[in-house]
């Protein structure tokens, strides 16, 4: 008998930091993968680390979902059997001042990528959604079925992404999703070649933990100090992105076995606090991080934590890694990469190629998604 090709999966933002540990994830498996990112907020340099990772080279077009001829360019030149979808704007903060901008990288890109999906019948996609579809929940832990109540523009783009993909699913029945909706990605691949790298000033807690520690930043702001939680600062379900990662292989694999939807909450299902989280990183890194408490940030809330249940019931997934090695792990990627992948110090005895990059042809617009 002819054994059987490997499944060709699309990694839409498969440079950024969820889809290079999800690309790792994939490879891993026998998939075959190929990234379509744009590198506004990525970097080309992470294709070498990948191929250092998985021992082959990465394939890789330089693509932006707002521009239809480069989707269809791409859809022509390969043949799919899945897209995971990463590639989105994803700062609240910034979705809040620029609210347009983010409608139309998410939604518009979204809207672009499901139109050629449909036009090349590709019967899969695995979308990266997020808690913040729940804002501002009436009680944890949070399962799938909390009401669904954004309090941001970011927020806003997730939940109508998610809803352009259900009534795909509904007006198409051979097409099926799997919203995957992520509580605090956090930490790094253990070889230390691939993590989070943000541009500028970040907007989560462990990347701008990690960079008090290497002294790009003086101190840590810790927003609120008088929450009901019991050191009174917020309390949020942290994940290891390799945890992650591994859940969007299991929840392909459940979209091609069971040939049905999916929308489940992937976190530990365990509130960890700021000030826990500081403590565990000092004690990873052997780094002192000092910090100070402020006001609190309009909008943000006491405690969130997944009920990630449905997901170990349906996709046999549960979350393997704790907080210490979510830590031990970020602070490899950071010591190692102190500038992140512009002045890394693994790249210096990298003597693998980078795989190639295909420059896809854009429409006349500024690339600013991110992934």
């Amino acid at each position: 008998m002819a054994r059987q090709a490997p499944m060709s999966v699309l990694v839409c933002g498969g440079a950024g930091y969820i889809g290079s540990h999800a690309c790792v994830a994939l490879a891993e498996q026998g998939y075959r993968i190929v990234i379509a990112d744009n590198f506004a907020n990525s970097s080309p340099r992470v294709l070498l680390r990948l191929q250092r990772i998985i021992g082959a080279p990465v394939e890789c077009e330089r693509v932006d979902l707002r521009s239809r001829t480069a989707l269809k360019r791409l859809f022509a030149r390969h043949r799919f059997d899945a897209v995971m979808h990463f590639a989105a704007l994803k700062a609240v903060g910034e979705s809040c001042a620029q609210p347009l901008t983010y409608f139309e990288n998410n939604i518009s890109g979204t809207i672009n990528l499901l139109q050629a999906m449909q036009k090349a019948r590709v019967p899969r996609l695995v979308f990266s959604s997020s808690a913040t579809v729940y804002g501002d929940p009436q009680r944890v832990p949070v399962d799938e079925s909390a009401p669904l109540q954004v309090t941001n523009p970011y927020g806003r783009t997730k939940l109508v992404m998610e809803q352009l993909i259900g009534d795909l699913c509904s007006s198409v029945p051979s097409f099926r999703a799997a919203n995957l909706r992520y509580f605090n990605p956090v930490g790094a691949h253990p070889s230390g070649l691939i993590g989070e790298d943000p541009a500028g000033i970040p907007n989560n807690l462990m990347p701008f933990i990690c960079q008090v520690a290497t002294g790009r930043r003086e101190r840590l702001s810790i927003f609120g100090g008088d929450y009901p939680t019991p050191d009174g600062t917020g309390v949020r379900d942290y994940i290891h992105v390799v945890d992650l990662a591994r859940a969007h292989v299991d929840a392909l694999d459940y979209l091609v076995r069971e040939d049905a939807n999916l929308t489940v909450n992937l976190g530990t299902g365990r509130g960890v606090s700021v000030l826990e989280l500081v403590k565990a990183f000092e004690k990873a890194s052997g780094r002192r991080i000092p910090y100070e408490i402020v006001d609190r940030r309009p909008g943000d809330v006491a405690q969130v934590y997944a009920d990630p249940s449905l997901a170990h019931t349906l996709l046999g997934w549960r979350a393997r890694f704790d907080i210490d090695t979510m830590c031990r792990d970020a602070w490899h990627w950071q010591s190692g990469n102190p500038e992140g992948y512009e002045r890394g110090k693994t790249d210096s005895a990298a003597r693998a190629r980078p795989g190639r990059v295909r420059q896809g042809r854009q429409e006349p617009h500024p690339l600013t998604d991110g992934v």
